[in-house]
């Protein structure tokens, strides 16, 4: 969300950062949001008069009092009834255009970075540079479910019955690898000196309007019938919530925290054979990373994030690429993204494994993240990215992982985590 006084005194910024997001429909906003802003503080200042008004006339009420003048006194107290009706009114039309300007506010995308490209979609988005070789090899590799299939690794049909589309079971070794990848992220991201954290699965609404845009709320995330209460689409979500209203010594920064949970998300619009399988579905773990820091801090923590999610994949020798979102494909929130993309042997070509995202102050000015600095009290930064999100990392793994007899060797990384097993399926 953008400081209102930047959008009252920047009129023309905010619409051209708008324009290069490609929501025109919005436009409109910025003009009508101010317009209501100077209705309110005119309220405002109206309601701040009379209440000045009531104190200075209750003291001369005391004083008439005191002298025995009865009628001037009752005078008075007639004037500050009439106000008092005039003050309720003012309060109640402070209360509904605060309300609106919020509403809007909360509408309008947030600045982007000055070196964000200029696109429409992710169609536009631009690769920044890639990681290891991406190879073939010289026998067909299935698609990823058929070969959990064949190391009996997935049942889908059950999950199907039991919980409908967008669910699985993961059995046996591909279970075992799926946790062995979880627990090394843990350890990795430990190691980097992150705190390791376990955090609620589930959020209340004002947390979940804090972190996204309402757009992507409804989009993604699963409410809780008859509670205010909302399952976590990622851990992000909770973590950044961790810090709501609170006021943080600048001597506490940067927070910096890996954490693992379940994902939830309704995965609206998911169509197509890439999405056959556990490539989109409902239900998911995660290794997630946040950063909170001092705002001339949030580029260099951004550039760290995302190579820790290189790195991570570089020690397990899957290809990837990094790639820069452009204008249109970041959500209202984002300062800046880049995607991380793995390589898959079987499509020849890169998906996405996890996102890294500068949010600038948006969620800390909705969330009320302050730090107490020198100077006085400001609002904090916040990053987040994915370290792995199996189980679709485990298809860029099994697919850059198979041997041609269908066995799936063990990265040295990981053979600690898999009881010493160099290879499954053998």
């Amino acid at each position: 969300m953008l400081d209102l006084k930047f959008v009252r005194e920047n009129p023309e910024i905010v619409k051209q950062n708008i324009r290069n997001k490609f929501q025109e429909s919005k436009l409109p906003l910025v003009d009508e949001v101010i317009e209501l802003d100077k209705q309110s503080r005119a309220a405002q200042q109206e309601a701040d008069g009379l209440r000045a008004d009531r104190k200075r006339i209750s003291k001369e009420i005391g004083g008439l009092m005191a002298k025995g003048l009865k009628e001037e006194a009752e005078a008075k107290k007639k004037q500050v009834e009439e106000s008092a009706a005039r003050l309720a009114e003012l309060e109640a039309k402070e209360a509904e255009l605060s309300e609106k300007v919020l509403k809007i506010m909360m509408t309008i995308p947030n600045i982007i970075d000055p070196s964000v490209p200029i696109g429409k979609d992710d169609s536009e988005n631009v690769e920044v540079k890639r990681y290891g070789e991406p190879l073939v090899p010289d026998f067909e590799i299935p698609y990823h479910t058929e070969i959990m299939e064949k190391l009996n690794g997935i049942d889908l049909d059950s999950a199907r019955k039991v919980a409908g589309n967008g669910f699985y079971y993961l059995m046996g070794d591909i279970a075992r690898l799926h946790s062995a990848i979880i627990s090394y992220a843990r350890d990795f991201m430990i190691d980097r000196g992150f705190t390791y954290c376990i955090p609620p699965f589930m959020i209340r609404s004002n947390v979940a309007t804090g972190v996204m845009s309402f757009a992507e709320m409804d989009a993604m995330m699963y409410k809780i019938e008859g509670e205010d209460l909302y399952l976590i689409g990622t851990s992000e979500h909770s973590m950044t919530g961790k810090f709501i209203d609170t006021i943080l010594n600048e001597e506490s920064l940067p927070q910096t925290l890996t954490s693992y949970s379940p994902c939830f998300r309704k995965e609206k619009g998911a169509h197509g054979l890439e999405e056959r399988g556990v490539y989109r579905i409902h239900q998911f773990e995660k290794q997630e990373m946040i950063v909170v820091c001092k705002p001339e801090e949030s580029p260099l923590w951004f550039d760290r994030l995302w190579q820790n999610t290189v790195d991570f994949f570089r020690s397990m020798d899957i290809p990837v690429r990094t790639l820069e979102c452009c204008s249109g494909d970041l959500a209202d929130l984002k300062v800046k993204s880049i995607d991380v993309e793995a390589w898959s042997p079987r499509q020849q070509k890169y998906f996405e494994v996890g996102s890294c995202s500068n949010l600038g102050d948006a969620q800390a000015r909705r969330l009320k993240i302050r730090v107490n600095g020198a100077d006085g009290k400001y609002f904090a930064h916040t990053l987040n990215n994915t370290v792995v999100a199996p189980p679709r990392m485990l298809i860029a793994f099994l697919e850059n992982n198979l041997n041609a007899d269908g066995s799936v060797n063990i990265p040295k990384v990981l053979q600690p985590y898999m009881g010493g097993k160099e290879k499954i399926g053998c």
